[in-house]
């Protein structure tokens, strides 16, 4: 079982930037793939970026150029970067990993950019 602790949400005004933390219970070696999922109100959840085995990391055509996955391996931690925030950029942020078949979810960390 793998647990994940999102933090780093807050309020900032379009144009600023904000770093998301996911923390792990596992190690991130033994995790097939780590995501960041967004969901805005009245939306349906979305894939933001992913990070996979052979460090390869996909991003959603609406954050490229804006947001970086990273990794600290030491920390079983992944971040999110997000420069250049857009009022659009406003969601619950979700942290994902998926292990040997099962997803597991972090609670969330709001995020709001406000125009």
């Amino acid at each position: 079982q793998v647990q994940l602790v999102e933090s780093g949400g807050g309020l900032v005004q379009a144009g600023g930037s904000l770093r998301l933390s996911c923390a792990a219970s596992a190690s991130i070696f033994s995790i097939n793939r780590m995501g960041w999922y967004r969901q805005a109100p009245g939306k349906q959840r979305e894939l933001v970026a992913v990070f996979s085995s052979g460090s390869i990391t996909n991003y959603a055509d609406s954050v490229k150029g804006r947001f970086t996955m990273s990794r600290d391996d030491a920390k079983n931690t992944v971040y999110l970067q997000m420069n250049s925030l857009k009022p659009e950029d406003t969601a619950v942020y979700y942290c994902n990993a998926y292990k040997m078949g099962l997803n597991y979810w972090g609670k969330g960390t709001l995020v709001t950019v406000s125009s």
